[in-house]
């Protein structure tokens, strides 16, 4: 940012504190210590340019909740104290979330449509967002910001379940492409009568599902920023704290279901973040933001490395443990060629050909280092509508999505999807059992067509719901088979994941997305290898080549051999490329998973 005026810093003397101020209009800001946060603005209609210093945990807000009732949360969680020791493998590591704002129309009306004033405001938020979760080791970086100055650009009436939708629909298909983020938040002026926000949850790298929708009804960023934290935690893997061991060092934390204006993170919400990173549900956020890329308040010692930086490791006191980076400088000390990354270690780069990103599924491809940089190579998956499970389902966005695995997910190795009848008879029922989502009025039934794209119905359960949330579950027989059912409640901010996945195969060359069962044809799928490997199409785990240099690899390129030569043919288009890069020979080892010719 050019000419900017948010900072970071922290409170002298005072270990675990951290302030996040902006010096735009007025002096604005959040002062978090360890048993208390402090928020200062201008004091309204001054003329001596007085400001207000006062408690966070005294501010009266208009009473918001998500309506999560208590009983159906975690029934084995972690005593608070063992889960503080099981988060410290993970929360070593320092997790950076990319994110993007995107401002609705009446938000950008309200502040007088000045879009100085909008992004100023954004910046602002981000900076206080980041500021509640750098005691996580999770920087939030604001990566991209976008203002519907003339017009929304999805339809906002509905409920807040249907706008959520549009939004991560649009956010898929025209955001995803222009600029890599791992979550898209909008902020829309309205708000959804109790309902302050709503996020999918444990979705922060997905293309699909990776956002949420919060509603900014007045000129009080500090409170506001609570509230983004807690939709941004949904995406994080977090779930609510009510009715849970967690230890807060305050009233109430952040991720509590009522909008209680936190500034802290629970233990639980600590716990949570650390299974979705060890369930592989983090892989993204391992990437450290380029710095050309950021919004942030360039300085050394901010623990990210802006323009004109080569490391960045914080205070000189935390910079003691970093043989890598001069802290004065935030330059590499003599003989380190990196500092950060995956792909680095003791300051050196990982030899071309290292795993830094392994697959996760049969739709995933590794990603492997290429020798000359400390980040690892975007993230890489088959293409959405590749076959997978013997041709019984189909890839999306990196996952297999199966009937039978989703209610193993739910209720264990020896659970099934049940026939097509439970479907039908359930999801035609139109409520919180069955029904093909929410609208305005209520649960929306389900046309025969789309059952297989509504609740999930599973049979041969022999086992308690393995999921770590306890749901409500449904018992209805149908034709000799008892087809079960759950319903989550998770509140009206998060929706439940009792429903069929999206991408999920629902008939012969069908696809559920949106709760609709669709032809298979809108996802686009050209990787045909009957076609493209005229008939000898096979699927390699490893593919070696040896070229001089290096290659600059798009989509769709192909390397074609010439009648009598050894080359491997490798078709490139049978996977899906986020953004393009760079790799050399090395790189290319065990690299995909393509077609060749025999």
């Amino acid at each position: 940012m050019k000419n900017h005026c948010h900072y970071r810093g922290y409170v002298e003397d005072v270990g675990g504190s951290s302030v996040a101020l902006s010096l735009c209009s007025g002096l604005r800001g959040v002062i978090h210590m360890e048993n208390t946060s402090l928020g200062i603005e201008p004091l309204e209609g001054s003329v001596d340019d007085e400001h207000l210093v006062y408690r966070l945990e005294d501010v009266k807000a208009e009473p918001l909740t998500c309506a999560t009732p208590h009983s159906d949360h975690h029934d084995n969680q972690a005593s608070p104290g063992h889960a503080e020791d099981r988060h410290r493998a993970v929360m070593h590591q320092t997790h950076y979330v990319e994110l993007l704002l995107v401002v609705d129309n009446e938000r950008f009306n309200y502040t007088n449509r000045n879009q100085t004033a909008v992004r100023e405001e954004m910046v602002q938020l981000a900076n206080f967002v980041d500021s509640m979760y750098v005691p996580l080791n999770i920087r939030v970086v604001l990566v991209g910001l976008e203002i519907w100055s003339v017009v929304n650009l999805i339809n906002t009436d509905g409920s807040a379940g249907e706008v959520l939708g549009r939004f991560t629909q649009w956010r898929e298909k025209e955001l995803v492409p222009r600029r890599r983020h791992d979550s898209a938040q909008l902020i829309l002026k309205k708000g959804f009568g109790g309902t302050a926000g709503m996020a999918f949850v444990g979705t922060a790298c997905s293309r699909s599902h990776g956002g949420g929708i919060n509603a900014f009804s007045n000129k009080n960023v500090v409170s506001f920023a609570s509230i983004v934290s807690h939709e941004l935690g949904h995406n994080l893997g977090m779930n609510h704290d009510d009715g849970r061991p967690c230890r807060c060092d305050v009233g109430s934390c952040i991720m509590n279901s009522g909008a209680t204006g936190s500034r802290n993170f629970s233990s639980c919400s600590a716990d949570d973040f650390e299974k979705m990173i060890l369930n592989a549900g983090g892989s993204c956020l391992l990437n450290v933001p380029r710095p050309d890329e950021a919004y942030s308040a360039p300085y050394c010692g901010n623990k990210l490395v802006d323009v004109g930086e080569e490391c960045d490791c914080g205070s000189e006191e935390e910079c003691e443990k970093d043989p890598c980076c001069e802290p004065k400088t935030c330059k590499l000390r003599a003989g380190a060629q990196c500092a950060y990354g995956v792909c680095c270690k003791h300051c050196r780069y990982l030899p071309g050909g290292t795993v830094c990103r392994s697959s996760t599924d049969e739709c995933d491809l590794p990603e492997y280092c290429n020798g000359s940089t400390a980040l690892c190579q975007s993230d890489v998956f088959k293409q959405n509508g590749h076959p997978c499970r013997q041709g019984q389902a189909f890839c999306y966005n990196g996952q297999c999505q199966h009937y039978d695995s989703q209610c193993q997910a739910i209720f264990g190795p020896k659970a099934k999807a049940a026939p097509e009848a439970c479907f039908k008879d359930v999801n035609s029922k139109g409520d919180r059992f069955g029904n093909c989502g929410y609208q305005s009025y209520g649960f929306k039934r389900c046309e025969s067509r789309n059952a297989m794209c509504g609740k999930l119905q599973c049979e041969n359960v022999q086992s308690n719901v393995i999921f770590g949330i306890k749901p409500s579950i449904i018992q209805t027989p149908i034709d000799g088979t008892t087809c079960w059912g759950v319903d989550f409640m998770l509140g009206s901010d998060v929706p439940d994941p009792g429903m069929v996945n999206e991408g999920t195969k629902c008939g012969e060359n069908k696809v559920c997305l949106n709760y609709v069962c669709k032809n298979a044809d809108v996802l686009n799928y050209d990787c045909d290898v009957e076609k493209k490997c005229h008939g000898h199409g096979v699927t390699i785990k490893t593919a070696t080549v040896t070229m001089a240099g290096r290659l600059h690899i798009r989509t769709h390129l192909e390397w074609r051999r010439k009648e009598k030569s050894e080359n491997l043919i490798l078709i490139l288009n049978c996977v899906n490329i986020h953004t393009d890069f760079w790799g050399g020979a090395e790189y290319f080892k065990h690299l995909f998973k393509p077609c060749s010719l025999l």
